[in-house]
């Protein structure tokens, strides 16, 4: 297996683990944690849920990044090449430009939802219930956005290597 292979397996990898695990954490642990049996419990588990889906999470970001950039140098795509006008006018550059911003976007709405998931927010569901809900609501929304973008990253990924967006 060539390095740039390694490479590219260690990128889809990763990008596997966090839209699965995003799409793990939305339709298996949420709709789990407001089940009656399990509501009492609920705000507990979704703290110590949370803190390990949180190193995940960020593990599985960073690989993204690191590999990501390796995948370009591997390519042939260095610093003369990133810093000329002409190839951000070709199509593979007009694409990951795309998707460098939605990543940008995608780093800083889940930087986002963690200062939202911080431990004080998380406490306001036992102590608070109208503010706790308000809390639960925004962090749903959040979470939604990222998985929404993570998708569309997905898809500009497939587009850069496939050519086409079409």
């Amino acid at each position: 297996m060539s390095g740039y292979s390694l490479s590219v397996f260690l990128h889809v990898l990763a990008a596997a683990a966090w839209i699965g695990g995003m799409a793990f954490f939305a339709a298996v642990i949420v709709p789990t944690l407001r089940a009656p049996e399990v509501r009492g419990s609920a705000s507990t588990l979704l703290r110590a849920l949370g803190a390990r889906f949180r190193v995940f999470g960020w593990v599985s970001l960073g690989a993204l990044i690191v590999t990501g950039v390796t995948n370009l140098w591997l390519r042939g795509i260095g610093w003369q090449a990133l810093s000329s006008r002409e190839f951000w006018a070709m199509g593979f550059g007009r694409v990951l430009a795309w998707k460098l911003a939605v990543v940008g976007v995608v780093g800083a709405l889940t930087l986002g939802h963690e200062l939202l998931a911080s431990r004080r927010n998380l406490d306001l569901l036992d102590r608070d219930p109208v503010a706790g809900e308000r809390f639960r609501r925004r962090a749903s929304l959040l979470g939604r956005v990222v998985m929404l973008l993570s998708l569309v990253i997905l898809y500009l990924a497939v587009a850069l290597v496939r050519g086409s967006l079409g």
